[in-house]
């Protein structure tokens, strides 16, 4: 029964893990869709990308410390977490930029799921 009980607190503490993950990322969009350009890396500007270091950062170890426990409870891996990162990187010359790509993922995380 510990073990169950075990499991059942990791489960709650994921879910709510991963509610704190959306809202992060969810700010950190609204700040790049309103001109902010480096949270997807697109930009060769150190600075822009070490203004962004700390978020980035930080969405980075919440997404691990989820697939960690997601693992332990044998589910799928976070899939908002996996887009956030393939999302990420050089681009070629004609991708839409940074703030139209937050208003993007905006609207879709707007969707219901």
């Amino acid at each position: 029964m510990a073990k169950a009980d075990r499991l059942e607190r990791l489960d709650v503490r994921r879910a709510e893990l991963e509610a704190e993950y959306r809202e992060a990322l969810v700010s950190a969009l609204q700040s790049c869709a309103a001109g902010s350009w480096g949270l997807f890396a697109h930009t060769q500007d150190r600075f822009a990308r070490a203004k962004w270091a700390p978020v980035v950062e930080a969405l980075c170890d919440m997404g691990r410390d989820i697939a960690a426990m997601r693992e332990t409870l044998a589910m799928a891996p976070f899939a908002l977490h996996q887009e956030f990162e393939a999302a990420r990187g050089p681009v070629s010359s004609n991708a839409p930029g940074e703030p139209k790509q937050a208003v993007a993922w905006l609207a879709r995380l707007e969707q219901p799921d």
